[in-house]
């Protein structure tokens, strides 16, 4: 049975092309910077918008029209969900996807009927792979919707919701492991506090850093080798959240001795939440040799949420890709589209519409940023703002073979300083406007 009968696989067609089912910037084969596009964007489909997504929002009810969302059982529903899900998958080209385990598999009465249901749905998940090639980005565990986890998961109050927590994420890291995936994420959706008064946040924050000392543990008793990735995020549900942004994640990890352990998964819209660009989330990750994956999606700035819309943002795409292209990729991480289709847009072909559209930004993004690359655009003005580093006193300080007495020194003798140079901001923008 098809699920998507009038939906053909995705071509690439080129710009000129007018078919709305067809891809007009990514080719999967074309190269780019040495790498093909399907090897350096790596695409996964969200399993959670894209397959469990209603249409609903906290003012509505849902909306879409999903003509497989029905059975005499959620599991029946879930394994019936793989068969739509991969159908998809294969049809629009992309070569990987991403779960969260109560995306794929409901929750039971108990943890081992919970566990048992998901064990025969990744049993399908795995079959699927291997019939389609489609392979898993990422696994991870939802440890923010069920009610137990009101007060968050590892740094929650309850020593019980702790261990509850704990067995959740090490079932979705064996299934993660089984289906070969390549990373695991840890996304802390209620990991805050909503109110000091009363949060012992010290205690939470040691928790939270035990808790992940054990997956890395559990990670090596079951041979997993994949990279560990955190998710920032700043707010929404939660007042505070403590993996707030990039900066916030990465001093984590250095005090509580995580960094050669885990690196960051960078979402659009949760960077904008946090009060940053996408692009400079991405920097900072990338300088620390954080970078590992991406969540592409966008936000509304005027509604100042997280709506979680997909990317068409050409200018945001470049900015991004003008990191991506300077780390060489993202892999063994990849673009996972955390994005959905708006309330509105309520037939299944809509899901196609929308990724494609995000895979073609992603593509021309990555063109412009390419060609803004080749013609030392940006890196050779940046390189002359900053040559008084390059040699005498400046490539002292660089190399940190200097004092303050004899930069003291230094300035004394000199007297006149070396002027200032223009940041020429606005030029610099002007010009990549015209690669745009």
């Amino acid at each position: 049975m098809s699920y998507f009968p009038d939906v053909p696989k995705i071509a690439y067609e080129g710009p000129k092309s007018k078919n709305p089912l067809a891809f007009k910037h990514y080719n999967p084969d074309e190269v780019i910077e040495g790498q093909t596009m399907k090897d350096l964007f790596r695409f996964g489909v969200a399993y959670w918008h894209t397959f469990r997504g209603t249409g609903s929002d906290p003012f509505g009810a849902a909306t879409l029209t999903r003509s497989w969302e029905t059975g005499s059982s959620e599991k029946e529903i879930a394994l019936k969900r793989v068969d739509v899900a991969f159908e998809f998958i294969e049809k629009l080209g992309a070569p990987f996807y991403c779960f969260h385990d109560r995306d794929v598999s409901p929750e039971g009465a108990t943890l081992v009927e919970t566990n048992k249901i998901f064990d025969e749905v990744a049993k399908k998940l795995k079959e699927a792979q291997a019939r389609t090639g489609v392979k898993l980005l990422w696994g991870t565990a939802n440890l923010f919707s069920h009610p137990r986890y009101l007060n968050g998961a590892a740094t929650s109050p309850n020593a019980d919701v702790f261990a509850f927590a704990a067995a959740q994420v090490k079932k979705a890291m064996e299934v993660t492991h089984e289906l070969g995936g390549e990373n695991y994420v840890f996304w802390g959706g209620r990991e805050g506090y909503m109110n000091l008064y009363n949060t012992d946040m010290k205690r939470e924050v040691d928790h939270l850093a035990r808790f992940m000392h054990m997956a890395v543990d559990h990670a090596k008793k079951i041979g997993f080798k994949g990279q560990f990735l955190f998710e920032p995020k700043p707010k929404e549900p939660t007042k505070h959240q403590y993996d707030f942004d990039a900066a916030a994640c990465l001093n984590f990890c250095r005090a509580y001795g995580l960094e050669k352990h885990v690196k960051l998964n960078i979402e659009t819209n949760h960077a904008t939440l946090a009060g940053h660009s996408m692009m400079h989330e991405l920097a900072y990750s990338s300088m620390q040799g954080a970078l590992g994956s991406i969540d592409a999606n966008t936000g509304d700035l005027l509604l100042g949420w997280d709506t979680d819309q997909f990317p068409t943002d050409i200018y945001l795409t470049t900015q991004c890709m003008l990191v991506i292209l300077e780390q060489k990729g993202l892999a063994p991480g990849g673009v996972n589209f955390d994005a959905k289709v708006r309330r509105e847009s309520i037939d299944p072909v809509d899901l196609f519409y929308a990724h494609i559209g995000g895979m073609d930004a992603f593509a021309r993004g990555a063109k412009i940023a390419a060609a803004i690359r080749k013609d030392g655009a940006l890196s050779d003005f940046v390189k002359k703002r900053y040559s008084t580093y390059d040699e005498g006193m400046g490539k002292a300080i660089d190399d940190g073979k200097t004092s303050f007495a004899e930069l003291e020194s230094y300035v004394l003798k000199k007297g006149e300083l070396t002027p200032n140079i223009s940041g020429r901001q606005e030029l610099l923008e002007n010009i990549i406007n015209e690669y745009l």
